[in-house]
């Protein structure tokens, strides 16, 4: 079973920087690849989670840091019964994750225990960035009812993550929403963007999104580094 912990943090905001760098190394000295998860409510985070460590159960280990700027703590029954280590942290409001608020988090983290760290973020698509928080990777989840004019509308998170999933998928043929569209406005504003389109509900084309992370993972030097000297 994983380990639920649940943080409360105070203000640090002045500190964001230097704890940046600070996460950055606790990830490297541990081998494990962090990433910043990034939706509006409902698009799909902890169904990607879900699936992810599912199919992956046999090679690598998840972990999960679960965010929410509510003071009540969320659900944390799908992760527990999957095994994967959980910590919840709270923003006190806040509508953005900072590393002063990471940072205590990933020491509750069994960080021996785990390879690939998912940060859940606040949902909304105003978030910090990877690099901001000390992680390596943003990736960003669409869903296809939130339209095919996501990427118009919010230009600026899509400039700088690695990879955008589109999800929902297997609502494409009862829901207007263009596929080419979307595709030409994400690569417009992020060319070098991997688009990701898969269905978490039915799992069709997941495997696009496990090679993506697979592959990432096997490319971060740190990582590479890290292993090595387990």
């Amino acid at each position: 079973m994983g380990s639920n912990i649940a943080v409360a943090i105070g203000d640090n905001w002045s500190a964001n920087e230097h704890l940046a760098e600070q996460n950055r190394a606790t990830l490297k000295a541990a081998g494990i690849l962090g990433v910043n998860l990034m939706a509006a409510p409902g698009a799909g985070k902890t169904s990607l989670i879900l699936r992810t460590a599912e199919a992956l159960s046999a090679s690598l280990r998840i972990g999960v840091i679960e965010v929410t700027p509510a003071s009540v703590g969320l659900e944390k029954e799908p992760f527990s019964d999957a095994g994967i280590p959980l910590v919840q942290v709270n923003t006190g409001g806040r509508s953005q994750l900072d590393a002063s608020t990471l940072n205590p988090a990933l020491k509750q983290l069994p960080l021996a225990s785990i390879d690939i760290l998912f940060v859940e973020n606040v949902g909304n698509l105003v978030c910090r960035g990877a690099s901001q928080l000390g992680l390596q990777a943003d990736v960003l989840i669409v869903s296809v009812p939130q339209g095919h004019d996501n990427p118009y509308k919010y230009p600026e998170i899509y400039r700088h993550i690695a990879a955008v999933i589109l999800n929902t998928t297997d609502f494409l043929p009862w829901v207007s929403f263009d596929l080419e569209v979307f595709r030409r406005g994400v690569e417009r504003l992020n060319p070098s963007v991997s688009i990701l389109p898969m269905s978490c509900y039915t799992g069709a084309d997941l495997h696009r999104w496990i090679d993506w992370l697979t592959s990432k993972r096997k490319i971060t030097p740190s990582i590479a580094v890290a292993r090595s000297g387990r």
